[in-house]
């Protein structure tokens, strides 16, 4: 499972959920829905708002952990 770190690099960088999602250029709901993981999908457009935004690499926010179910 792909595992959304937005809100640790927004508190390092002590920015607010609608700071980011006005210089990412998309609505306070839709980050809230990234920042939270519920997104099913994210375009690399965005994705490389948020790193610009951020001053992060993508590594810096998504995150791959084996599902429980999926250990043998």
């Amino acid at each position: 499972m792909i595992i959304v770190n937005v809100d640790i690099m927004m508190a390092k960088r002590k920015m607010s959920l609608k700071e980011l999602a006005e210089r990412v250029g998309i609505t306070n709901a839709n980050m809230s829905v990234l920042k939270t993981g519920k997104v099913k999908g994210v375009k690399f457009t965005t994705l490389n708002e948020i790193c610009k935004a951020l001053d992060c690499q993508p590594g810096d926010i998504l995150e791959y952990r084996e599902d429980e179910d999926e250990k043998i």
